[in-house]
């Protein structure tokens, strides 16, 4: 571990005047009273605040450079926390490297419709469950089509992506999907015709959609989906159906991205590390802090409790 005030190490970079922990150290006793936010955002909020304090007690830590002893406070290591999970994130990083195999790859990037954002936050566990297992089973659909040339079991990484650069809800996982397949008695790899194609990105988008969307309306006959506040309307049969059977388009564009890794599958694995253990406010966005009323109906995720927080 690098000292700050060791002579042989690179300036480091200012640190944020803000942090979300202060957000909460302010502001968080006032919140917790008038929106009553389930027991696991509580505890969430817990650890921020006493993240690198004295509250978790500290430890000796050494300069790798200087030999330099220094205290340091211990961290909360929750994954929600814009100051933990830097060590977390590289190990990761490095499995996922090491599981590269000695092939061509391909970046895909799936996406659900955008009319959908209302209803995804307030149902991410069911909803979420859907697109992973909808583009899985699109992908290995492909994979045993003797169209494709390929005819064997495909295997890849997905990333799941809930929001945009700019912080917008934009839900759509990222793959990282070798070129070729292995054969369905474990014997030998297939590989496709051509290292610069694997499927059609148009036919991929329509089995994508059909697939979601028919999923959706099962988990609504089952009932595994809710409809509060502003999407209320929804729980009538006749307006759900209504809904989503507009979003069968054969024309619309958009849903399925497909490339070669211009740098390699390599690149592509660092840019999603940064975001496997990253959360979407973190402490260098953060200018000023300035109390506002907050409108409960527009922020589903705060209200209501999920199981899988954004990333």
């Amino acid at each position: 571990m690098h000292h700050s005030n060791c002579p042989k190490q690179l300036p480091a970079k200012p640190r944020p005047t803000w942090e979300v922990a202060d957000i909460f150290r302010l502001y968080g006793d006032e919140y917790r009273r008038d929106y009553n936010p389930p027991a696991d955002h509580r505890q969430i909020m817990h650890l921020l605040e006493i993240c690198r304090t004295i509250n978790l007690g500290g430890h000796i830590e050494r300069c790798d450079t200087c030999s330099h002893l220094y205290n340091a406070y211990n961290s909360c290591r929750n994954r929600h926390c814009p100051k933990c999970q830097t060590l977390t994130k590289e190990k990761w990083l490095q499995d996922r490297k090491r599981e590269l195999l000695p092939v061509q790859y391909f970046h895909a990037v799936f996406t659900i419709d955008h009319k959908l954002n209302p209803l995804i936050p307030i149902n991410k566990k069911a909803c979420f469950n859907i697109f992973f297992r909808s583009v899985n089973e699109t992908l290995q659909e492909f994979a045993r089509d003797p169209r494709w040339k390929l005819n064997g079991q495909l295997g890849f990484i997905a990333i799941l992506h809930t929001w945009s650069q700019v912080l917008l809800e934009h839900f759509h996982l990222h793959c990282v999907i070798p070129a070729g397949a292995l054969s369905f008695d474990c014997t030998h790899w297939i590989s496709p015709p051509s290292d610069t194609f694997l499927f059609y990105v148009e036919c991929l988008s329509e089995v994508l959609r059909n697939k979601f969307l028919d999923y959706l309306k099962k988990a609504y006959r089952k009932n595994e989906l809710i409809f509060p506040g502003r999407i209320a309307l929804l729980k009538n049969r006749r307006e759900f159906y209504n809904f989503i059977n507009l979003l069968y388009d054969k024309e619309k564009k958009g849903v399925v991205y497909l490339k070669h890794p211009f740098a390699g599958p390599e690149k592509v694995l660092e840019y999603l590390a940064r975001y496997t253990h990253r959360v979407a406010i973190s402490n260098n966005r953060i200018l000023s802090i300035a109390i506002s009323h907050l409108n409960m109906d527009l922020i589903p995720s705060l209200s209501h409790k999920q199981d899988h927080p954004k990333h």
